[in-house]
């Protein structure tokens, strides 16, 4: 069995989205999210030249390191060393966990992709995973092409005894049932960024008061 992680927060779970979230509205975006109560932020970003990728990483661990909240890179533990971010999340077909541990440290959070799938999340869990994320569980604008995954997964994936997130299509519509349902994180990408960051803001704000009316072990971020 694993063992929960003290590393890995309880909330929302921001991930930026070159389309939704642009080099130029990247940092505002981010900022709005954060004030709305998201407890972790996942950059991801695979196709901008590593100079601008660089350049987006730094700010974004300076902003998250002045809030107190973790910054995890997409499948990039060299990117995360360089900036001191708090570690990566690997999917299926990205750079192992064991590879990023090493470049990382004991410290590093590491989250790792399982779909739908309990073999991949116990595999996951023996190599070494913080966090075990699940989905899609709804339509998905950003990975329409995901496999689907049943709510019932993430009560399953709780007897790994590792903080179980949830992805795909998550809004602030659906969000409460897969709380219910046993996500410790909700990961939102399109159900969070896309607009002003007022409206961010908005938003981020009532996926926290779900996981303050529903999920036991959620505190606010101090």
């Amino acid at each position: 069995m694993g063992t929960m992680s003290a590393r890995v927060p309880t909330g929302l779970y921001a991930i930026t989205d070159s389309q939704l979230t642009p080099p130029a509205a990247l940092t505002a975006s981010v900022e709005a999210a954060i004030r709305g109560g998201t407890v972790m932020v996942q950059y991801r970003e695979k196709s901008a030249p590593m100079a601008e990728r660089l350049s987006q990483a730094r700010n974004l661990q300076s902003i998250c390191a002045a809030a107190g909240i973790p910054l995890l890179i997409n499948d990039d533990a060299e990117l995360a060393k360089r900036v001191g971010a708090a570690g990566v999340h690997l999917g299926q077909t990205d750079s192992s966990a064991a590879t990023a541990r090493r470049r990382l440290g004991d410290g590093a959070i590491i989250g790792i992709t399982c779909h739908a799938d309990l073999a991949l999340a116990k595999a996951a869990m023996e190599a070494g995973a913080d966090y075990l994320a699940f989905g899609r569980f709804f339509t998905s604008s950003t990975k329409p092409e995901a496999p689907a995954a049943e709510t019932d997964i993430l009560a399953k994936a709780k007897r790994l005894n590792l903080p179980v997130t949830a992805i795909g299509g998550i809004t602030t519509e659906n969000g409460e049932l897969l709380i219910n349902a046993g996500a410790d994180l909700l990961a939102v990408v399109g159900g969070l960024f896309g607009g002003s960051p007022e409206a961010i803001e908005q938003k981020a704000q009532t996926f926290t008061r779900l996981f303050s009316s529903y999920h036991p072990l959620f505190q606010l971020p101090q």
